[in-house]
């Protein structure tokens, strides 16, 4: 797999991963994976986004193809990462030529309301953009 996005920054650090926490991905494309994981890191993937994965999860990335499962992914996964944990909306960047209705924009719309709140864009890889969001200080 390609290093993510340009910064040089491994992709377990961007997305917060630290040791002994626990990660998840869901819907991730076959053979995707965040490469260096710190010591004692579990982790597991579902293959869905309705799949429902019990708490607490450290980092949950949730891979949507389309903008329907944006709202798949937040009602499956927001409360696996509460009180503290990160949800990360992976969708296919444009800059590297993939068609996508999944935007930073539109998954600010489905979770603002929830009491979310995003704090972080990244790449990353060469083909999926992530954004990551946790919930606000006074819903945790």
């Amino acid at each position: 797999m390609p290093a993510a996005g340009y910064s040089g920054t491994p992709l377990a650090r961007k997305l917060g991963v630290r040791a002994d926490s626990r990660l998840v991905l869901a819907a991730a494309p076959p053979g995707w994976t965040v490469p260096d994981l710190p010591g004692g890191v579990e982790h597991s993937s579902v293959a869905r986004l309705d799949d429902l994965v019990p708490g607490p999860v450290d980092v949950c990335v949730a891979f949507c193809r389309e903008a329907r499962d944006v709202r798949q992914a937040a009602d499956s996964f927001r409360e696996c990462v509460r009180p503290a944990g990160a949800l990360w909306f992976g969708w296919p960047r444009r800059a590297a030529g993939h068609r996508s209705d999944v935007t930073e924009n539109l998954i600010r719309e489905v979770v603002l309301p929830l009491g979310l709140v995003d704090v972080k864009v990244a790449a990353m890889d060469a083909d999926w953009s992530g954004l990551k969001v946790v919930w606000r200080k006074e819903r945790r």
